[in-house]
Order: structure tokens, then C-alpha cells, then sequence
């Protein structure tokens, strides 16, 4: 179920704060936050945001396309590792 349309797309309180103080001062600096469901807003397009994966923080350059999307899409938890290809202990 999405949001109501009501209600404004969430994102983070301290996150809008941080962007809107670098906008007022045009600086570029990476936002660091732990927040992956906060939705990418139109004012945070041009900024790098480091985002928490649960180790470590990824940085992420956004883009007018990710606009409408959560922040926690673009930093995998998962990260898979191929199977090794000379595996002789599950084949028969």
C-alpha cells in the first residue's frame, strides 16, 4: 500500500534541514544519514548522500531521475558472491 496522497512524501527531519543549509550557502558536501526510507526530493538533486547499507555508509550522487524513490533502493544489503566455478563438492 503507498502513501496517502494527503500526506507529503516522508523524509527525515534532519535530512531536509541539512540540504536546505547547504542550498542557502551553495555547498556541496555528502550527507551522511542512516534514514533509507526517506523518498528523493527535487531539492536534493546535485547532492551526494552516504547512505547506511548496515556497515557501512554508501556514497550516492542523486540525479533528477531518482526523484520519487527511497533513498535505501540505491545501497544494497546484499551483496552476492558468484558461486566458485571448480565446486567439486556439490556435484556428483
Amino acid at each position: 500500500m503507498t502513501r496517502s496522497q494527503k500526506k507529503h512524501p516522508f523524509v527525515a527531519n534532519h535530512l531536509v534541514r541539512k540540504i536546505d543549509k547547504l542550498n542557502a550557502k551553495a555547498e556541496k558536501k555528502v550527507i551522511v544519514t542512516w534514514s533509507r526510507a526517506s523518498t528523493i526530493i527535487p531539492t536534493m538533486i546535485g547532492h551526494t548522500i552516504a547512505i547506511h547499507n548496515g556497515k557501512e555508509h554508501l556514497p550516492i550522487y542523486i540525479t533528477d531521475y531518482m526523484v520519487g524513490q527511497k533513498l535505501g533502493e540505491f545501497a544494497p544489503t546484499r551483496n552476492y558472491t558468484e558461486h566458485e566455478k571448480n565446486d567439486n563438492k556439490s556435484h556428483r
